[in-house]
């Protein structure tokens, strides 16, 4: 099966096109600065040299107009024809708790997708974009729905309900929900592969660090609790977002600084995290290019994994012990430094790297603990791009059956 699979941004479409029968990537690319001058479409075939071509590109329609022309192109494309693709999946960012799992489009779906707006009025808006583009442009061809949230919907109340007012649960889903939850739910999955442990026995924490930042931990298989909340705001310290924080300091700020709520969300959001304390960038290699130098690096960089290292101890507690910790995203996959730091002083649960398998570049998937550790230790680069594709395969599959 061919499947095209979409991620819809503000002003960019990322996409990869699948042979999901052989795990195969056909092609990759993204189209940025939708809507702006100088909008590029960047494509690179699974056979062939990257290619970067520059146009008026006004709308998502357009931009998935391109897409789909290169990729039919002569000298560019994967395949000779629209009707050889068998399916679109979308990554959807929000699905509310309306989904738990991935779904086949249609009206209903739609409809409970604008509902979901106010929950990621970024992200959403965008997301349905690109279905609504895809739909007229590939008309008859299977949707389906992939929401960064799902995985995590099989939490515990007492794991997402916060301490206010139930009420305000009941009328306005304030809750937590989660992200990230197709690369927490990839490399757990994979890393059940690695080590051989039962899904219907393994405690597991999983950790995505790249801008955005969350861990995870994961049950015989299941979410039962992580760090990013309501909004992917809440949690680990970020790129530019503040992670956890006393609420009533952005009370306190907003009146000193007569911010508006628009102030206030640029600063938690944009202005923040890394940035924000090191003074020095948002990039976590770049704060480690200065952590023997610059004082606010070393602090940030410090913070970052103090609280990663809180929360690796919390959720061992909230899963009753720990078996595997997986490692993921830019940061995660990258950096040796982050995963020492987060890690050192908890030799008594049973984690003790090996720092010449941490410190290696290759392979990118690895075991970086020592053999004699008692909880497994990995680094695992996630592929939300495929679950997302093989999800698409099996319910249009399903569809057909």
């Amino acid at each position: 099966m061919i499947v095209l699979v979409l991620n819809s941004g503000s002003s960019s479409v990322k996409y990869q096109v699948f042979n999901t029968d052989k795990k195969q990537v056909l092609a990759k690319g993204q189209v940025e600065r939708i809507g702006m001058s100088g909008a590029v479409l960047t494509h690179k075939p699974y056979d062939r040299e990257t290619v970067r071509l520059s146009g008026e590109i006004l709308d998502h329609k357009m931009a998935i107009e391109y897409v789909l022309s290169i990729l039919l192109s002569k000298n560019h494309g994967v395949i000779k024809d629209r009707s050889e693709i068998d399916a679109v999946g979308h990554r959807v960012v929000h699905g509310g708790e309306a989904f738990s799992k991935s779904v086949l489009i249609n009206e209903e779906v739609m409809r409970e997708l604008r509902r979901c707006i106010d929950y990621a009025p970024l992200h959403n808006p965008p997301n349905l974009k690109g279905i609504n583009a895809a739909s007229a442009l590939l008309p008859g061809v299977p949707q389906v729905g992939v929401f960064d949230t799902a995985f995590h919907q099989s939490m515990p109340n007492y794991a997402y309900i916060y301490g206010l007012p139930y009420a305000l649960y009941k009328r306005h889903g304030i809750r937590r929900y989660g992200f990230h939850g197709t690369s927490h739910r990839y490399v757990s999955e994979r890393a059940l592969e690695l080590t051989g442990l039962s899904g219907e026995n393994s405690r597991i924490i999983t950790c995505h660090l790249g801008n955005g930042c969350s861990a995870a931990a994961i049950k015989n298989g299941k979410s039962i609790d992580t760090s990013m909340g309501f909004t992917p705001l809440e949690g680990l310290l970020m790129g530019t977002r503040s992670g956890d924080m006393d609420p009533a300091i952005i009370l306190q700020i907003m009146g000193k600084e007569e911010l508006t709520m628009n102030d206030a969300t640029t600063l938690l959001n944009k202005h923040s995290g890394l940035q924000g304390i090191s003074g020095v960038s948002s990039d976590m290699r770049e704060i480690e290019e200065e952590y023997e130098s610059s004082k606010r690096a070393r602090l940030a960089h410090d913070i970052f994994t103090y609280r990663l290292k809180k929360y690796i101890g919390a959720y061992a507690a909230a899963l009753g012990g720990l078996d595997v910790l997986v490692f993921t995203g830019g940061i995660g996959e990258n950096s040796e430094l982050v995963r020492r730091n987060s890690v050192s002083g908890l030799e008594f649960m049973g984690i003790e790297l090996d720092e010449e398998k941490n410190s290696a570049k290759e392979p990118r998937e690895r075991a970086i603990h020592k053999d004699d550790s008692k909880v497994q230790v990995y680094v695992i680069p996630t592929n939300e791009e495929l679950v997302i594709a093989l999800d698409t395969h099996r319910i249009v599959e399903e569809m057909k059956n």
